[in-house]
């Protein structure tokens, strides 16, 4: 009774904050328009609730086709596609940061009523579909009995996965099915508390390098900046000795990173800060530049100041530098996958597709969807545009909820995860 009232009383103070956007705004691009700070006491609250999809796919443009590759899943996140083909997701939930105000615990209670009921996996699942049919005649647990696996990278013959604690490898064989040996670790990972427990990974164009992004433990540092030690950064490690450098600092939660094909250079997408109103922080795509600073948790979109950090480090803000493009304001971006090889042709031969997991903390909702942002020579060329939709019903019910996805220019086609479904889709142009 007592949490019913409570979630009563914060759904009439979110409405009475106003916490519906402004659809006049644009906020996607170079140079999002951002809108004055709105901070409440109570942040509007709302996520879409699940129902699932029967027998409805999600929606591609016209020219492509949707299906299930694999469903009954346990909460797939990231996926790798392996030279052979084969198709590896990883499976997991982490986190472990206790709650340290009333309105995380409220938050905590609204983000679950988005969530699968499915227990985490913790776990890489193989997937082999051979003749490209799109139904998966193979499929094994690749690996088990890892710790919340996110991250996933094939170089030279080892498997590397960013688990929530730690960076490690496994010697692979052209064709395995499944591994029984015990991961190499190549570095531990910050992990004393996770916040932001998803490490993100992929490897340099040259494969000397592993590239992970390690997110934030709090929201402005709320928790104290002693927690936040190598937190909000992207890390550069050597793939023959583990030694590690920091690449970039102030990235709240760089959720995914890639390689963009023309240029070598590594890009993120990152999900910003919230509780400062509905279209505040956008949420972005970069590249991420070396010894950059991107400005959490004293500004944001370059050198805007947070009022609520404390202490104000003016000394800071005035070395943030704004990201590259903005995806708008909480659609929460989970996934990164550049087209290569020419895409799909045409529209799609050259850019980003992006999954965006969806909002929870503004009463329009954001994101459920999958965007592609065309490039042109190694930069963002147009607006984002969708590509896979129909996640939410027309009454905001959520169908689904994309999180990874992968592009796989030999078979080509496009993987996404969905962890509310538990379902790995497949879009294929149609033949």
């Amino acid at each position: 009774m007592r949490i019913a009232t409570l979630l009563g009383a914060t759904a009439l103070l979110a409405l009475g904050a106003c916490g519906r956007s402004d659809p006049g705004l644009n906020q996607t691009g170079a140079e999002p328009e951002l809108p004055g700070v709105r901070e409440t006491l109570v942040p509007p609250m709302r996520i879409a609730k699940p129902t699932g999809w029967g027998e409805a796919t999600p929606t591609a443009p016209a020219g492509f086709t949707v299906t299930a590759l694999a469903t009954d899943l346990q909460i797939p996140r990231q996926m790798l596609v392996l030279p052979n083909g084969d198709i590896l997701v990883a499976e997991g939930r982490g986190g472990g940061a206790p709650p340290l105000r009333p309105k995380d615990v409220i938050a905590g209670v609204i983000k679950k009523q988005g969530n699968t009921k499915v227990k985490g996996g913790n776990r890489i699942t193989l997937l082999r579909d051979a003749d490209n049919n799109g139904q998966a005649e193979v499929r094994t647990v690749f690996v088990d009995g890892l710790n919340a696996p996110y991250g996933l990278a094939f170089v030279d013959g080892y498997l590397y996965v960013a688990n929530q604690d730690a960076l490690g490898r496994f010697s692979y064989q052209p064709g395995q099915t499944r591994i029984t040996a015990a991961a190499e670790e190549v570095t531990k990972l910050p992990s004393a508390l996770n916040h932001h427990w998803t490490k993100a990974l992929t490897a340099s164009a040259d494969g000397q390098t592993l590239y992970v992004g390690i997110g934030s433990n709090s929201n402005v540092g709320e928790r104290g900046m002693a927690v936040e030690e190598e937190r909000a950064v992207v890390w550069a490690i050597d793939r023959a000795t583990g030694a590690r450098r920091t690449v970039a600092r102030g990235i709240r939660n760089p959720t995914a990173l890639a390689i963009e094909p023309a240029t070598g250079a590594l890009w993120a997408v990152v999900n910003e800060r919230d509780e400062i109103g509905p279209q505040l922080v956008p949420d972005y795509l970069t590249s991420v530049r070396e010894g950059a600073f991107y400005g959490w948790p004293y500004s944001y979109w370059g050198k805007n100041v947070d009022p609520r950090v404390r202490p104000q480090k003016p000394d800071m803000v005035a070395k943030a530098i704004a990201p590259d493009y903005a995806l708008g304001s909480h659609v929460a971006a989970l996934g990164l996958s550049f087209a290569t090889q020419g895409g799909f042709g045409g529209t799609f031969a050259e850019g980003a597709f992006i999954g965006q997991h969806g909002s929870w903390n503004r009463q329009d909702l954001a994101g459920y969807k999958v965007v592609w942002t065309p490039f042109a020579g190694g930069r963002p060329s147009g607006p984002p545009a969708d590509f896979l939709t129909g996640f939410l019903t027309e009454d905001g019910k959520a169908r689904g909820r994309p999180v990874g996805v992968t592009f796989d220019p030999a078979k080509r086609i496009l993987l996404v995860a969905d962890d509310l479904s538990n379902t790995v889709w497949r879009v294929a142009p149609q033949r």
